[in-house]
């Protein structure tokens, strides 16, 4: 079992950063591919960036350039670095870890094992 903790969500303004970190337990997160889903109140939870354990990056056009996934395995922690926030960023922000994931789904729900609760980032326009 892995245990995920999200942090760092907040209200921000347009155009500010927030950093977002996952701190895994129970498990080392080095043995997992790891991601970042985002879900806005009454939308489907959509991807917005994975890593994988070789330290492989994907993500959603609509954060590329703007948002950078990285991963401490020796801290059992992901970082989401989010630049340039816009409105339409607003959800809750939600990290995963999956044990077993093809690269064709790494960008689905499916793969993915663990969840943490969430962290709420809102900003303002």
């Amino acid at each position: 079992q892995v245990q995920l903790v999200e942090s760092g969500g907040g209200l921000v303004q347009a155009g500010d950063s927030l950093r977002l970190s996952c701190a895994a337990s129970g498990r080392t997160i080095r043995s997992y591919d790891m991601g970042w889903f985002r879900q806005a109140p009454g939308e489907e939870r959509e991807f917005v960036a994975a890593i994988r354990r070789s330290g492989h990056t994907y993500y959603d056009d609509s954060v590329k350039g703007r948002f950078t996934i990285s991963r401490d395995n020796a801290k059992n922690t992901v970082s989401l670095q989010m630049n340039s926030l816009k409105p339409e960023d607003t959800a809750d922000y939600f990290c995963a870890a999956a044990s077993r994931a093809i690269l064709s789904t790494i960008t689905t729900p499916m793969p993915y094992d663990y969840w943490g609760q969430g962290t709420q980032v809102t900003v303002a326009a």
